[in-house]
């Protein structure tokens, strides 16, 4: 039986999905990406489900990009399709939050997939590079307009046109993770980060990737109305009560998505 590309596993409140290609550098391959699409509809199906991390086997990459021997033979017609933006708008859209747990290689269309997750955390030897240019191409997985977003127009072309890549300290400096982590940690913290953001209430992740995600495209005054009209829509939730009250009376709350 071939081994399966990507891993899925839950760990109580926590989707984790593995890139299991680590004799390729975790190298996505058109299967690879639609094992991970299926792996995310499968945790976002899941009730028990409150946080999806993706990161990749073997301690030496997250993923080195996709699988160059099938993007040389890829036509117009085939690279018109969504192929890695299809998955890092997956991620981007779902309710819950989304993690990106990056230990070593981070480049190309592995970088665009984790571009697609709310947060990013590495470990120190992680490397991270749109080195598509040197190829005589340009990035297809939706560098070109989140990574702009993410680290600022002058740091995104320092890294597409350059394609060099950076190191862990200044993917921190920038904004492109928010923790660096010891190899030997990354899971733990993981799984520190997703109890820590299951115990929100259900629907505040949910409304607050979409202020962030659709307030950056309108205008500021677009994006502070849309602020309004969510914050004053959970006001009306039981789940907003039951966390007033509690933060007030000193106890904990119980959210029930409600």
């Amino acid at each position: 039986m071939d081994e399966l590309e990507v891993l899925y596993e839950v760990r109580d409140q926590l989707a984790l999905i593995t890139i299991n290609r680590a004799e390729k550098h975790n190298a996505i391959s058109l299967e690879t990406l639609s094992q991970l699409q299926s792996a995310v509809s499968q945790a976002a199906e899941d009730a028990s489900v409150r946080v999806i991390a993706i990161t990749g086997a073997g301690g030496r990459s997250f993923a080195s990009g996709s699988d160059l021997n099938e993007v040389l033979d890829r036509d117009l017609k085939k690279a018109m399709e969504p192929i890695v933006q299809g998955l890092a708008e997956q991620l981007e859209n779902l309710p819950i939050p989304t993690i990106a747990a990056i230990d070593g290689i981070c480049m190309g269309g592995g970088l665009e997939v984790a571009l697609g997750c709310d947060l990013r955390i590495c470990t120190p030897h992680s490397r991270f590079a749109t080195p598509e240019g040197k190829l005589g191409i340009i990035p297809g997985g939706g560098a070109t307009a989140r990574l702009p977003r993410i680290v600022g127009a002058g740091w995104a072309m320092e890294m597409m046109l350059m394609g060099d890549p950076i190191n862990a300290e200044r993917a921190l400096q920038i904004g492109l993770v928010t923790r660096i982590i010891e190899q030997e940690d990354l899971l733990a913290e993981v799984d520190k980060m997703a109890s820590h953001l299951a115990k929100f209430a259900p629907f505040v992740p949910q409304f607050m990737k979409l202020m962030v995600n659709k307030g950056m495209e309108a205008s500021l005054v677009g994006a502070l109305a849309m602020e309004k009209l969510g914050q004053g829509a959970l006001l009306m939730t039981e789940d907003s009560r039951e966390g007033i009250t509690s933060f007030l009376n000193k106890t904990t709350p119980t959210f029930k998505g409600q």
